[in-house]
């Protein structure tokens, strides 16, 4: 534990050494390995998705004090950029359905099939 670290004898508040004895069989659970990053605030800063879930739509708007931005899938945009398809008709017809890119016949199927 941190306290065994630093020569602190804790409080005996709780059973420490049954924890002990509990990991030791057990082990922990993804204690080291999650981390619910990012935030809204430092996906912005780091262009990243927020959280660490997948993205939940190509397009969409973020309100913040400072406005709001649209935002769009990296990924998509970057496709389409590559492919010179990124249009203001072409982000008009994401935003009109709502993200979804699979009625927008001017995207190749390759990239709609994603």
């Amino acid at each position: 534990f941190q306290f065994d670290m630093w020569g602190v004898k804790p409080t005996g508040r709780y059973d420490w050494e049954a924890l002990r004895a509990e990991i030791k069989e057990h082990g922990v659970r993804n204690s080291l390995l999650l981390a619910p990053m990012p935030t809204a605030s430092t996906s912005q800063i780091l262009g990243n998705n927020e959280c660490f879930e997948p993205y939940t739509s190509n397009i969409y708007i973020r309100r913040t004090l400072a406005g709001e931005f649209v935002v769009v899938n990296p990924w998509l945009l970057k496709d389409l950029i590559k492919r010179k398809l990124w249009t203001a008709k072409i982000k008009n017809q994401l935003i009109a359905a709502n993200g979804s890119i699979q009625n927008i016949r001017e995207i190749p199927r390759e990239i709609r099939d994603l």
